[in-house]
């Protein structure tokens, strides 16, 4: 027989149908299930392409538009940019280290300086920037204090309290905290040691906040604040001299003491590299310092002069009573003590006399006597 019968032919005409419907509903299925991965596709790309908008748009504004505290941040030298942004992420300068890195290289930003700096985390990228670049702040200090040389613990502590909020017993309070000159200890190991802790020690930070003018970016500084700023500057001038000090066989805590000693009995960079040398002398000779400043510095008072009966007291700072240098530092000092002290003048002098803003010098005593005779008893 050829040919199909009439029933396989329909038969056939209704599954080809069925199948042509199936291929149409699947179809359909792809279109939409494409239509709706390319939806999603869509909004992921524009709420991520916002989401990175505004996350970028966040990270290039300052961290607290409103905190205009100051933090102290020390940028080590030979630190890359990408180094700088991490310290800035880390102390809450800047809010992304990645983005400022890029900030600063799509702006060709470049020749940032080591240092020690004080940010706000209201600080703009331009001004963060413009400060690392130049070594200043871009901001006017609110207030600046001037510390003169010589001056004592004490009197530093006077001088903050006139021009900040809080007392002068509060700062003293700060500086002579055991835990908290541990922590500072810590954080300036290359400055501050253990000597600062010695039973015998008056204020541990005597002599170690540098006689300088302070510039202050915010109207209320706290008192830790204040002294890591004066520290920093303590360590830029003393530490550079580490390697002469050590050739005098001197450690850093005792440098600065003979600073100080250097700072109070002349004035000019000259006479402190004399009469630096004639206290190296005397030590050579193991003789006592015997310089009146200590002797002041151990009563706790000034007086416009020492009388002998002053000398007597028993104090590890009365350069009279004992031997060798004192047991601390008795006051600040100018950068050309430390000098003096660092490298001194060459003679061979072990005592000197001042008289009328003059200071004579002498090898023996004999001639030192004659000296005290002819300029202060007038004979």
């Amino acid at each position: 027989m050829k040919g199909g019968s009439p029933l396989s032919d329909s038969n056939f005409k209704d599954k080809y149908k069925e199948r042509l419907e199936k291929r149409k509903e699947e179809a359909s299925t792809v279109r939409k299930i494409v239509a709706i991965i390319l939806t999603v596709l869509i909004l992921v790309i524009v709420v991520g392409g916002l989401s990175g908008y505004f996350y970028v748009k966040s990270a290039l504004e300052p961290v607290d538009p409103d905190d205009d505290s100051a933090k102290n941040v020390k940028i080590p030298l030979g630190s890359s940019t990408s180094q700088i942004a991490g310290i800035l992420e880390e102390n809450d300068i800047i809010k992304n280290d990645l983005i400022f890195r890029f900030y600063t290289k799509f702006n060709n930003e470049s020749g940032f300086q080591a240092g020690n700096y004080q940010f706000t985390s209201s600080m703009s990228f331009s001004e963060i920037i413009e400060t690392l670049k130049t070594g200043k702040l871009v901001k006017e200090p609110a207030f600046k204090v001037s510390v003169p040389e010589g001056k004592t613990l004490d009197q530093i502590a006077g001088i903050f309290a006139e021009k900040t909020d809080f007392t002068k017993k509060e700062f003293m309070d700060k500086v002579n905290d055991k835990e908290y000159v541990k922590q500072l200890i810590e954080e300036h190991p290359e400055l501050l040691t253990e000597e600062i802790l010695k039973e015998d020690i008056r204020y541990p930070l005597e002599g170690y906040l540098f006689a300088a003018t302070y510039p202050f970016y915010v109207d209320n500084p706290t008192i830790e604040q204040i002294i890591d700023e004066m520290l920093s500057k303590t360590k830029n001038v003393v530490l550079p001299y580490k390697d002469e000090l050590q050739k005098q066989d001197l450690t850093i805590h005792q440098g600065v003491t003979m600073a100080s000693l250097v700072e109070n009995e002349a004035r000019t960079a000259a006479s402190r590299k004399k009469i630096a040398e004639v206290f190296y002398n005397r030590l050579d000779e193991e003789m006592p310092l015997q310089t009146d400043p200590t002797v002041l510095y151990a009563h706790g008072e000034h007086k416009e002069r020492v009388l002998y009966e002053d000398l007597e007291i028993e104090s590890p700072y009365n350069t009279y009573y004992i031997k060798g240098l004192p047991v601390g530092p008795i006051s600040n000092f100018n950068k050309n003590s430390m000098e003096a002290v660092a490298n001194p003048d060459d003679n061979e002098f072990l005592y000197f006399l001042a008289s009328d803003g003059e200071i004579y010098y002498s090898k023996t005593l004999k001639e030192h006597n004659k000296k005290k005779q002819k300029y202060i008893s007038g004979d």
